[in-house]
């Protein structure tokens, strides 16, 4: 009987306590693009306000007075916690006269942002005091619906491309960035290419190489980018070291007078390499009113980071080869091995252990 009375005690202690915990954590931000401008509002839980501006009873905010005189202190408290930008340049927030949301145990605050932006940035992470917190966003061009996201402690931004040939732009600007700086930054695929390049060759068969590698990419990143074909991390990034095991390989192949297929290695493991592109473009928050302008930006941008590695390793072993055939013929038996053992080195890591990533 003892243990009874015991456990109805901690369920009445635990009811209190959820009756008195966090309603709902969640805000709502609403976000109006129109010929006239941009305004929104963001509407928050009483709950949260007074949590945040230290008042001890959250329901003293619903009369329209209190919340009127703590206004100043509630914006003040959100200007750094929620963003504009577009590109470069902020874009601050104008508040308007809160509003008590009685039925909803809220307040709405209301605001105009600058201008009409092409490609508008939002960062919100409102209450983080609260790891649980949500910030529901919706975005509104012309009158309609253009785009919905969740934000919270994991994601705290977002970026919305406007319609219309500015909006374009800025995606082609954007993507086409994005595109070199990850080929620029990713060593495996770096060093496929180099591998690739290492025994040379006319500017005809380079080209041939390097368009067969890009076509191929371009297919399975689509494919990846648009969730029609996107195979797992832990199989992709094993097989993408592979190729880099076997370009070098049939590099020291070649020499020892095999023939040269490195268009059809291109080729076969540039579809391999697409679904390793594809896993960062989907962290972009793609745009899907401009979802093809995107993907060709990103594709581009990939193209060119391509070629400037190619002008200069082929450039460069060019002119070795010219000053000296021997040293040429060296400096690529040297370049193929540094490739095989990179190769196996980043498979080992992406099979056996938790920290390789592309």
């Amino acid at each position: 009987m003892r243990y009874f009375r015991t456990l109805v005690a901690a369920a009445v202690l635990l009811s209190a306590r959820l009756a008195f915990a966090h309603p709902v954590p969640f805000s709502y931000l609403d976000l109006r693009i129109g010929p006239a401008g941009t305004d929104g509002s963001l509407t928050v839980h009483v709950f949260d306000a007074a949590h945040d501006l230290g008042i001890a009873q959250s329901a003293t905010l619903l009369d329209p007075a209190v919340a009127s005189r703590q206004s100043a202190a509630l914006q003040q408290m959100l200007d750094p916690r929620l963003s504009f930008s577009e590109g470069d340049r902020p874009l601050p927030a104008r508040w308007g006269t809160v509003e008590v949301l009685a039925d909803k145990q809220s307040l709405r605050l209301p605001f105009t942002l600058p201008g009409r932006p092409s490609a508008l940035h939002v960062s919100a992470l409102i209450f983080p005091y609260d790891p649980q917190h949500q910030t529901f966003v919706n975005v509104y061009e012309d009158g309609a619906l253009r785009q919905q996201a969740i934000l919270d402690a994991s994601r705290t931004s977002l970026e919305y491309f406007s319609g219309g040939a500015r909006g374009t732009l800025a995606v082609a600007r954007r993507f086409v960035a994005e595109g070199i700086h990850h080929i620029l930054i990713g060593p495996d695929h770096i060093l496929f290419l180099v591998g690739l390049l290492l025994l040379g060759g006319s500017i005809r068969r380079l080209a041939v190489v390097v368009t067969s590698f890009t076509l191929a990419h371009s297919v399975t990143l689509t494919l990846a980018a648009l969730r029609i074909l996107s195979p797992p991390a832990r199989v992709v990034e094993p097989l993408i070291a592979l190729s880099i095991v076997y370009v070098g390989v049939d590099n020291l192949m070649v020499r020892g007078g095999g023939r040269d297929v490195r268009g059809w290695i291109a080729f076969g493991f540039g579809f391999v390499h697409g679904f390793g592109f594809a896993s960062v473009l989907r962290e972009m928050d793609l745009p899907a009113r401009a979802l093809g302008w995107s993907l060709f930006s990103f594709n581009l941008g990939v193209e060119i980071g391509q070629m400037l590695v190619v002008v200069v390793v082929a450039g460069a072993l060019a002119a070795l080869r010219h000053r000296s055939e021997a040293a040429g013929r060296r400096l690529a038996f040297a370049g193929s091995l540094v490739v095989v053992v990179a190769g196996a080195f980043w498979f080992v890591q992406r099979v056996f252990f938790a920290g390789g990533s592309l």
